[in-house]
């Protein structure tokens, strides 16, 4: 899925990351704290996830604010993960300037030799899990003419869902 944030000053940023599930709480997906997406979201805890399916014309759009996942919730889905998975987590300083790849291939070499034993690998406090919790999710379907069909379901003052035709 695209999971778009923004920075402070209101830049956009997009990339596509892993749903990683999704329950009646929200979007769950995990990564980096400190990457630029981590910060974006410590900044400013609302974002927006899109599926998109080009052969079928069909897109989802999903807004909404970002919390944090459990601490169980994270190191069970860190556990897991390939080991390879957790050691980069554990040796990639990610979405910071680096050397170059031998500087990053160092670091994972360095940190498996310090940590032989697979099932013995922490998770690092820096990584972890959100949840977006939906607000507004919209579902288009392209149509010729460009009458696409958009349905847009939001939350109401009640928390349930109202659901909105809008225009293409």
């Amino acid at each position: 899925m695209t999971l778009s944030t923004a920075t402070p000053d209101g830049r956009p940023s997009a990339r596509i990351v892993l749903l990683r599930g999704f329950d009646a709480r929200g979007f769950c997906f995990f990564t980096n704290y400190r990457s630029r997406k981590g910060l974006e979201l410590t900044a400013n805890p609302h974002a927006a996830l899109t599926f998109h399916w080009a052969s079928l014309e069909r897109q989802v759009r999903i807004e909404g604010r970002v919390e944090k996942v459990s601490e169980a919730e994270s190191d069970a889905y860190f556990a897991s993960r390939p080991s390879t998975s957790r050691i980069g987590a554990w040796s990639s300083p990610q979405s910071e300037v680096i050397a170059g790849r031998q500087a990053l291939e160092k670091l994972f070499s360095q940190f498996r030799a310090e940590h032989p034993d697979d099932a013995a690998i922490p998770r690092p406090a820096h990584w972890g899990g959100y949840r977006l919790v939906p607000e507004r999710i919209e579902f288009w379907q392209g149509r010729p003419s460009r009458l696409h069909d958009r349905l847009r379901f939001r939350r109401d003052s009640k928390g349930g869902w109202m659901l909105e035709r809008l225009a293409p």
